[in-house]
């Protein structure tokens, strides 16, 4: 028996997934939608050359098209929520009828009998529909992560279902030491140098109310205010897998950042490539190897127009595996050390973006971390700080010996004063 799901952006209905038999899943979009020239923005990749929505015709089994299963958590996360759903891990049809209230961004998938769920246990049962302690939000990425809800006098509590929260709490990991205490030193950094981040902030995870039985003897967890959410509505946003119409296993193939600076001068401009120039020689700095497609996104703050959303998932990975390279390659090139302004300007000219607005991106971030990074009061081990800056000086365009651009590209590059002593806090 086939069952659907309306799709919704808020409250507007844009089209309807139908599971059939055999398990495959068809997208329709709803013709008022398509008809609509004023319609609110799904997303990027359901777009044209043109600019006009595409017709869907696939119709993948098992899986969503990727747009919708991009909404779904991954690894050890989607697991622990299809196990306390009841639900097959595998099939990414049962996961979105059983989070569907409360996905990222905009989207709501609604059972399309109405607000309630079918009495059909073949999707997901009843018992598990109506039950208080099951789980029901999504929040795309492996880590575990809790939606939570901050109280008036500043506690921290994981609402009923797991729903409707505006943070997001993400837990510490058995595999690797203060990733939370990581995370919140680079975020701090990024926002010194400029780049927008959410409101964050480190937290005993043993303090938060009603959170599963998890371990919370491994540190400090990470409180991230959503993006996506404030006192009154929801806001569309969307990763680039998404834009790119790839799944969540594929988010460090097919694509490259070429791809997407590309892409985000054609369909943003000119200010939105130079803040993607600027937070991706960050990452490079700051030696973030897990950039991949689902840790960029954009965000429509009027419902239609995309831009940059402000950054998150900024983590220096090479402090746990020093060997790391970049997640998606930039003209063919994964290595820190190859990162040099001779190689940014081939970047440019593959991306078919002037040059000028790629190297002065660059160079501005460079010299705002030049600036910044020798005091800047973020919490890392004495040890963790001279390994970064390690890193940093084996970056050509951080050290100071990337090619300088001749006449017509930016100003000669100011000298890095290299003996200057950071200052440690442990």
């Amino acid at each position: 028996m086939p069952h659907s799901l309306d799709i919704y952006l808020n409250e507007r209905r844009v089209g309807v997934i139908t599971n059939i038999d055999n398990d495959q899943n068809v997208f329709v979009f709803d013709e008022e939608y398509v008809a609509d020239p004023e319609r609110p923005t799904l997303s990027l990749g359901f777009l044209d050359a043109s600019g006009n929505l595409a017709p869907q015709t696939r119709m993948p089994q098992t899986k969503l098209l990727p747009f919708f299963a991009n909404l779904l958590p991954e690894g050890h996360l989607r697991k622990y929520l299809a196990e306390r759903g009841h639900v097959n891990p595998a099939r990414d049809f049962p996961l979105l009828w059983l989070l569907g209230a409360d996905l990222p961004g905009a989207i709501i998938a609604k059972h399309s009998q109405g607000h309630s769920p079918l009495h059909d246990d073949s999707v997901v049962s009843t018992e598990v529909e109506g039950d208080p302690k099951v789980l029901k939000f999504s929040l795309a990425g492996i880590q575990l992560k809790f939606s939570a809800i901050k109280e008036s006098r500043g506690g921290l509590t994981i609402p009923t279902h797991g729903q409707n929260g505006t943070w997001i709490l993400k837990m510490p990991s058995a595999t690797y030491a203060n990733v939370p205490e990581n995370e919140f030193a680079m975020m701090t950094l990024a926002r010194s140098v400029g780049i927008e981040i959410p409101d964050i902030e480190l937290v005993d995870s043993g303090t938060v109310r009603n959170l599963p039985e998890i371990r919370t003897d491994l540190g400090k967890a990470l409180l991230v205010r959503r993006f996506d959410r404030d006192e009154h509505r929801r806001i569309h946003i969307e990763d680039f897998a998404q834009i790119f119409a790839q799944y969540p296993d594929d988010k460090y193939k097919h694509v490259s950042y070429t791809n997407m600076l590309s892409g985000i001068y054609r369909a943003m401009g000119e200010k939105e490539a130079e803040e993607f120039v600027r937070r991706l020689v960050f990452n490079i700095a700051i030696g973030n190897a897990d950039m991949h497609l689902k840790n960029w996104s954009v965000i429509y703050k009027d419902g239609k127009t995309p831009t940059l959303s402000p950054a998150y998932d900024y983590l220096s990975t090479i402090l746990y595996i020093p060997d790391d390279q970049l997640a998606l390659t930039i003209v063919r090139e994964r290595g820190w050390t190859a990162i040099t302004y001779d190689l940014l300007e081939r970047f440019a000219r593959r991306a078919s973006v002037p040059r000028g607005i790629v190297l002065n991106a660059a160079r501005d971030m460079v010299d705002r971390l030049n600036e910044k990074w020798p005091t800047s009061p973020i919490s890392l081990t004495i040890e963790q700080r001279n390994r970064l800056t390690a890193h940093m000086n084996s970056v050509p365009i951080l050290s100071g010996s990337g090619k300088t651009i001749a006449p017509g590209g930016f100003l000669p590059r100011r000298e890095r004063n290299t003996a200057a002593s950071p200052i440690e806090i442990s």
